[in-house]
């Protein structure tokens, strides 16, 4: 997807941004300095910023004029990098968005603290809201994260996890916060039950498109602009969709060849398994699949009156399964 497109969602709530990056970099200051030091290094390491762009979309389409949509924007990546954290120690990762990671610069115990530190500063910053219905459901998808992670961490080198069970843990590990982003900023504006399930419905199934077009990516993305390796989950032993459907649909070596790949782990066959998943299907099973989660999550729009907020929604649901990176 052209930086253009990608452009156009994020000019929409330009100004809400400026103010949520000032709030982060307030929010990180700590007495110890290693804690900003390390926690300024990951903030600032790319990303799209997804998470936060969702509250501050939401917010607007639903009509919010007030100013705690900065603060629960900031909340939001303060918790998702609070996971970027912990997630590359658990994988033992060097590198993210092309830029070494912090348990690569400093050690695994120092990103785990301070990961620690910004789960804490996060539910300090949702107290200051006063709002026990956002601390509720943040609090909830804290904790449904957590389960995700340790659901993926338990189906490392498993070759027989089911699609089902997949799409359950990239459900609780990935789609939850997207989710908890969009419900949250519609509680705020104080919109009817059924907008606020059609908010949360979004942020899910646009979490699940982005998360599968990410496992795509692994196999047809490009590494540099990734700021990865291909077949890095493969090299960890993650049994993604695309592995899962050559599991089911490949011929007998195809099936073979992706087993022995998964319960072993590494690179050496990476380019024998990228041929099998191409030549198979899955690729195009997987982003048929994603296409279909994108669509869903635009259908949970049209209760939003047409404004270039809701607007930014759908291109956001269009890029999420166009970009190659």
């Amino acid at each position: 997807m052209p930086d253009k497109q990608q452009a156009s969602f994020q000019i929409a709530v330009q100004d809400d941004f400026q103010r949520v990056n000032e709030c982060i970099h307030k929010q990180l200051h700590s007495d110890v300095v290693l804690v900003s030091k390390i926690g300024e290094y990951i903030i600032q390491s790319g990303g799209k910023r997804l998470r936060p762009l969702l509250v501050l979309l939401t917010a607007r389409a639903c009509g919010y004029n007030d100013h705690h949509h900065i603060p629960l924007a900031a909340i939001i990546e303060f918790l998702h990098t609070a996971t970027l954290l912990h997630d590359d120690v658990v994988d033992e990762s060097d590198l993210r968005r092309g830029k070494d990671t912090a348990n690569a610069l400093w050690g695994n115990a120092p990103s785990v603290l301070v990961g620690d530190f910004l789960y804490s500063r996060a539910f300090q910053m949702m107290v200051g809201l006063e709002n026990f219905k956002l601390l509720h459901i943040l609090s909830e998808a804290t904790n449904v994260i957590a389960e995700g992670e340790v659901m993926q961490l338990i189906n490392i080198h498993d070759a027989d996890l089911s699609e089902e069970d997949y799409m359950e843990v990239i459900r609780c590990k990935t789609a939850m916060l997207f989710q908890a982003s969009c419900q949250t900023a519609a509680i705020l504006c104080k919109v009817s039950p059924e907008l606020e399930k059609n908010m949360a419905d979004y942020g899910n199934y646009l979490g699940i498109a982005f998360q599968l077009i990410d496992d795509l990516l692994d196999y047809t993305g490009d590494a540099e602009a990734m700021g990865k390796n291909l077949g890095d989950d493969l090299a960890e032993g993650k049994p993604t969709l695309p592995l899962i459907y050559t599991l089911k649909h490949g011929t007998p070596a195809q099936q073979t060849l992706v087993r022995e790949a998964i319960e072993q782990g590494g690179r050496e066959k990476i380019e024998e398994v990228i041929a099998a998943v191409q030549s198979c299907g899955a690729l195009d099973y997987t982003a048929a699949k994603a296409r279909d989660f994108a669509e869903k999550a635009k259908h949970c729009l049209q209760k939003l009156a047409d404004s270039e907020f809701s607007s930014a929604m759908a291109d956001l649901a269009d890029f999420s399964v166009a970009r190659s990176h």
